[in-house]
């Protein structure tokens, strides 16, 4: 994994998307899309606050990118082509589907998603699958990989209100032993 200070910038802003979320009840996962070398949408997870599971962090984003005329003036079938992004953890299988239809040029991640990825953890919608129009994107993961882990972990460790029927969480410990990245 290539560790480009620039990689690591844009990554330190994604996790201060993350700690928004946790700080807001929201499961940590922030993001941050960048074209030209500037931000131009900046997201957290809003699933708990919206009420609606279709409202990760990246979907937020995209839904700024469009609702911007500047930032897409004129429509393609592949409007994020020349857009990368970075996110605290791998897009969940909805998320990189989305990303794929929309041709982004990159992604880069903090932390792989056991349960729901699909960059190459569980599914690997980003290149993994054939699809006869639109293209593959590259998925790279790794990037603050520790602080990606530990902010979904402060989060699971505490009572989740918004969940259906809340489990109790009151003998639940953070660990903070994190192992290696393993990169899909």
């Amino acid at each position: 994994m290539p560790d480009s200070e620039e990689h690591l910038n844009w990554m330190r802003e994604a996790l201060t998307m993350a700690e928004e979320a946790l700080a807001a009840g929201e499961v940590p996962v922030g993001c941050v899309f960048v074209r030209d070398g500037s931000v131009i949408s900046r997201a957290r997870n809003r699933t708990n606050e919206l009420r609606n599971a279709t409202r990760h962090a990246e979907l937020e984003a995209i839904d700024a990118i469009f609702t911007d005329k500047s930032l897409t003036p004129k429509m393609t079938q592949y409007s994020l082509s020349t857009t990368t992004l970075y996110v605290t953890v791998e897009p969940c299988i909805m998320c990189a589907a989305a990303l794929r239809q929309l041709g982004i040029k990159n992604v880069f991640y903090g932390c792989a998603n056991d349960r729901f990825g699909g960059c190459g953890s569980v599914l690997g919608v980003n290149e993994g699958l054939g699809h006869p129009s639109h293209p593959p994107f590259k998925a790279i993961g790794g990037y603050f990989h520790a602080e990606a882990i530990m902010l979904l972990r402060r989060f699971y460790v505490t009572e989740n209100n918004n969940a259906p029927v809340p489990r109790s969480k009151t003998n639940r410990v953070l660990k903070t032993e994190i192992s290696p990245a393993a990169i899909p």
